[in-house]
């Protein structure tokens, strides 16, 4: 039979090895990269690269050198990672020298 300490140590050891996961589950988690060939990648012209952008395509004609995904203020890097959440694409990661035609100006 378990005693009262035997039972609070096994539940202080269980929440000690859940915080990690509870405070970076989700940054650690299932996020995906977002393909180029993703549906509303394609939708709003998403390139891995800006420049591999289409400026045939009269879709894109507002891209302007120097536009990225890490000067977008949709891309949500919180460091200098490559990789980082978009609020357009579900929070798929993009690339930060990605764009799609969504690029608003980072203030």
């Amino acid at each position: 039979m378990k005693t009262a300490s035997s039972s609070k140590r096994t539940l202080l050891k269980t929440l000690l090895l859940m915080l990690p996961a509870a405070l970076f589950g989700q940054r650690l988690g299932a996020q995906e990269r977002l393909s180029e060939e993703d549906q509303m990648a394609k939708i709003l012209l998403y390139v891995h690269d800006a420049k591999e952008v289409d400026s045939s395509n009269p879709a894109a004609s507002r891209y302007q050198s120097g536009q990225d995904c890490s000067n977008c203020l949709l891309f949500q890097n919180s460091g200098d990672e490559e990789w980082a959440p978009c609020s357009i694409f579900q929070n798929k990661l993009v690339n930060k020298n990605g764009w799609c035609s969504a690029w608003v100006l980072k203030s």
